[in-house]
């Protein structure tokens, strides 16, 4: 009797060591040492603009010249990524314009890169009427939310539950204490990790979402035994129940 429980307590602690989830960029001691970046990378900024930069796709739209326009929004055909005509950006942040030739718009924000656009036609057209819109400005959203995938934002200013929203909410499984939302700067990436199960913690880890942010959503340690319980430890309790009964009787 002693033998048979020894080896069903060892067998079920052995499967227990097993049901560690395993997520991803999980920040190591040195990284929560670097804390302090966080201050001025992730501090709100009521003037955001985003500046154009390298493999950015645009459309340019000059009103009533088609000829000149590149998926243009003024016009009757489609202009997203996906059906219409685009631009973009190269190594050195240039583009190719009908009649301007290579202009550069690198580090521009969209409403510099209008006016400079603007003046440029200006020898051709009197007036001229000129827009760009970036098609390219997406946050990448995974982890445990029911639609995880890539997001487009349309306006300048979003936060981190508008996008969590996007992505259709929690998932049951959502650790909501350690949402981390990564960020890259000068090459290297910087961490930001909000606990949005407090009103403090909300307030504190509602971040504003720039483009290019990954957003990422751990699961709580009890995902893989609940989904393991049901299919391995109620057979595992069956048979130790069988052999106990078996070792009574004989």
């Amino acid at each position: 009797m002693k033998i048979t429980f020894t080896i069903s307590m060892f067998l079920i602690i052995i499967f227990l060591s097993s049901c560690v989830t395993q997520n991803l960029m999980v920040p190591s001691r040195k990284d929560a040492l670097d804390l302090q970046k966080q201050d001025s990378v992730f501090a709100f900024n009521a003037h955001y603009e985003y500046t154009l930069r390298k493999d950015d796709k645009i459309n340019l739209s000059v009103w009533d010249n088609d000829d000149l326009s590149v998926g243009s929004i003024y016009g009757i055909y489609n202009s997203n990524e996906v059906y219409g005509k685009w631009l973009m950006l190269d190594d050195a942040g240039t583009v190719s314009i009908p009649k301007l030739g290579q202009v550069t718009l690198i580090g521009l924000t969209i409403p510099q890169a209008k006016q400079k656009l603007t003046e440029a036609f200006r020898k051709w057209i009197v007036n001229p009427i000129v827009d760009v819109k970036v098609m390219n400005k997406e946050v990448t959203v995974l982890g445990e939310l029911k639609t995880p995938g890539k997001y487009l934002l349309e306006k300048e200013n979003y936060t981190l539950l508008d996008l969590i929203g996007k992505a259709g909410d929690f998932d049951f499984y959502a650790n909501k204490k350690k949402v981390q939302v990564i960020r890259i700067v000068n090459q290297q990436p910087i961490y930001f990790t909000a606990d949005l199960t407090t009103m403090r913690g909300f307030t504190a880890g509602n971040i504003q979402i720039h483009p290019g942010d990954i957003i990422y959503v751990p699961s709580r340690k009890g995902k893989d035994w609940d989904k393991r319980a049901g299919s391995t430890i109620v057979p595992i309790a069956s048979a130790i129940s069988t052999a106990v009964l078996l070792t009574k009787v004989f």
